[in-house]
């Protein structure tokens, strides 16, 4: 299922998305433009925009409040991936060299920094005092996020309350406000608001326990980044903690995620043991589950052609193998 089939409704939109964005970053400073201009033609799902516009259909839709709104998403999201990629030290994404591999962490960092003072200029054009204050909390979040996984990097006494913790602040929040605040921009009730909150925030949960199944699972081909790069990187997923739970060679598992400087065939070794435990398949029911009740949620709102592509999306996360 593709992505301009799931938001076939707000197809029009997205691409005027695109287009503003590509006039944000490009400026007059050369080297910051190409920074930026790069990142932007990584390409990227666009789902933070996608969500907030697609919410916004399902009360009285507002193109001209929604798109500022749906860019600074992207523009929010964008800058903490170049952050991420300096903090962990990553050189391709997608499938291209990152803005690290290509400018070094200084101009990644004043990319990332730029980039999210973009978003802060339009989220200052938005109406509602509401949207700019779930944003500036949630950044906070974000932040929260990022310092925690550094701190637990190579831990692999971890628990599965930290790891919720964690993708709940670094994911899950941001889609859950965009599904909230398309809602608010368009001034949907406080129960139709709350309702889709709860679903982005569900749906993002899945999205990141996905994610991370993908990153043992998937080749480099499809995932645009070498396999078992969280690994590699100290970072323990939810499959790790499984497998570090119930894995017969836990030990060796736990000795290989605390190491620092894992070789290849570690790496590999450690995604073996992982898969031999179900610790994949267990994954995969959690973030079913989550998927499950970012559905059951729909179901308290008024049917029509949105609704549907949201309840669509679930299903899409869940299927999804890149």
């Amino acid at each position: 299922m593709k992505r301009l089939v799931l938001f076939n409704i707000i197809k029009d939109d997205l691409k005027i998305v695109e287009r503003e964005l590509r006039k944000i970053v490009a400026i007059e400073d050369p080297l910051l433009a190409e920074a930026s201009a790069h990142l932007l033609n990584a390409g990227g799902k666009r789902l933070r925009p996608a969500f907030a516009l697609v919410a916004g259909k399902t009360y009285n839709y507002n193109p001209k409040k929604l798109i500022p709104l749906a860019m600074a998403l992207e523009l929010i999201h964008m800058s903490s991936l170049v952050h991420d990629d300096v903090i962990d030290d990553s050189y391709t994404r997608r499938g291209i060299p990152t803005v690290k591999a290509n400018w070094g962490d200084q101009i990644s960092i004043y990319t990332g920094t730029y980039l999210l003072a973009q978003s802060l200029v339009l989220i200052s054009k938005c109406e509602d005092p509401v949207i700019s204050r779930i944003l500036a909390d949630i950044s906070v979040k974000m932040c929260e996020g990022e310092i925690q996984q550094i701190v637990s990097s190579f831990d692999p006494k971890q628990t599965v309350r930290d790891y919720f913790f964690r993708i709940k602040s670094k994911t899950a929040l941001l889609i859950s406000a965009s599904c909230e605040l398309g809602a608010v921009a368009c001034g949907a009730p406080d129960y139709h608001v709350t309702t889709l909150s709860r679903y982005g925030y569900y749906l993002g949960m899945a999205f990141q326990i996905v994610d991370d199944i993908l990153d043992l699972t998937s080749n480099e081909t499809v995932l645009g980044k070498p396999v078992g790069s969280d690994l590699k990187q100290g970072i323990v997923t939810l499959p790790v903690i499984f497998a570090l739970a119930d894995s017969p060679d836990r030990h060796r598992l736990a000795e290989i995620v605390s190491k620092k400087d894992k070789k290849e065939g570690e790496v590999l070794e450690a995604i073996n043991i992982i898969k031999d435990c179900e610790a994949i398949e267990k994954a995969v029911d959690v973030s079913n589950s989550y998927l499950r009740k970012a559905k059951d949620r729909l179901r308290g709102l008024p049917r029509g052609k949105a609704i549907e592509s949201l309840a669509l999306i679930a299903d899409f996360i869940g299927e999804r193998k890149f």
